[in-house]
């Protein structure tokens, strides 16, 4: 099992830094949920994390060895990535889809081995697409086809699995279906799993871990007891917010009632209400 982390890392677009003197460690065999508002740097780690993107200082290391002074092979045999809305060549088969993730794996021109075969096969079965093996990949729901991606990455063969917001454009029963395979496949494989989430109370519900990011800062790390609190929401999203334990897992759920703004506008409306009264009277 590999141990993943930054060492002050910074990422930059251009001269703007967007994270700096990042220092996190992803837990091993866990879920982690990278949580933020727009804008707040969530997507821009998991892709620097992920290799997609360079740093501009400090760097990511897996077992102690920085990942981008490494060959792409070599880190697609550890690591795999679902960006945000992947697309297939039109007509492509989830069978065909599926066996990119052996790339890592094959040399030159040589054909697919039986360990190839045996692991398309046992994706396919794990996210429940037999049925759907030999259909073409924009002939699928929503659900079925991130299942589709998510069972190419699992091809792959790789301990860390990165999702960036795997949800996204999803209905609540997709979300939930695709959330409920990616904790089934941790607790099952012992995946460590990686992942940008909108939703907090998905986050609470289906990470081990969750990282609440503002401006490329950590602000708040831990189980979701430890992040999913009055203040951090306030901190982290400018938002007002009870904080309840769902009676059914024991996790802790946002119920937001007002953002930080709303709340100045009617405080500020509130006061001039109160002085048209007064003179008034």
């Amino acid at each position: 099992m590999n141990k993943l982390q930054t060492d002050n890392l910074q990422i930059a677009y251009d001269k703007r830094v967007i994270v700096d003197a990042l220092n996190i460690e992803i837990p091993k065999g866990k879920i982690t949920a990278l949580v933020g508002a727009n804008g707040s740097g969530k997507s821009t780690i998991l892709k620097t994390m992920s290799r997609l993107m360079k740093p501009s200082k400090g760097g990511v290391f897996l077992d102690g060895k920085a990942i981008h002074r490494q060959s792409t092979k070599e880190i697609a045999k550890q690591l795999a990535i679902l960006p945000q809305n992947p697309t297939a060549p039109e007509g492509l088969t989830v069978t065909e889809l599926v066996s990119y993730g052996r790339s890592p794996h094959q040399s030159g021109l040589k054909s697919m081995s039986q360990k190839d075969r045996d692991m398309i096969s046992w994706a396919i079965r794990v996210t429940s697409l037999g049925d759907f093996a030999d259909r073409s990949i924009d002939s699928l729901s929503g659900g079925q086809r991130q299942r589709a991606w998510i069972a190419m990455a699992l091809a792959q063969e790789t301990d860390i699995l990165f999702l960036d917001e795997p949800t996204t454009f999803l209905d609540m029963t997709h979300q939930l279906e695709v959330l409920m395979l990616l904790k089934q496949l941790n607790l099952q494989e012992n995946r460590t799993i990686v992942m940008v989430v909108h939703d907090l109370n998905h986050a609470s519900r289906f990470a081990d871990y969750m990282i609440a990011i503002r401006s490329g800062q950590v602000i708040s790390e831990g189980a979701p007891a430890q992040v999913m609190t009055e203040q951090t929401l306030e901190d982290v999203f400018g938002i007002k917010a009870d904080i309840m334990v769902d009676p059914r897992t024991g996790v802790p759920l946002c119920l937001p009632y007002e953002t930080c703004q709303a709340c100045e506008i009617r405080q500020v409306a509130t006061k001039i209400a109160g002085e048209v009264i007064v003179k008034l009277v």
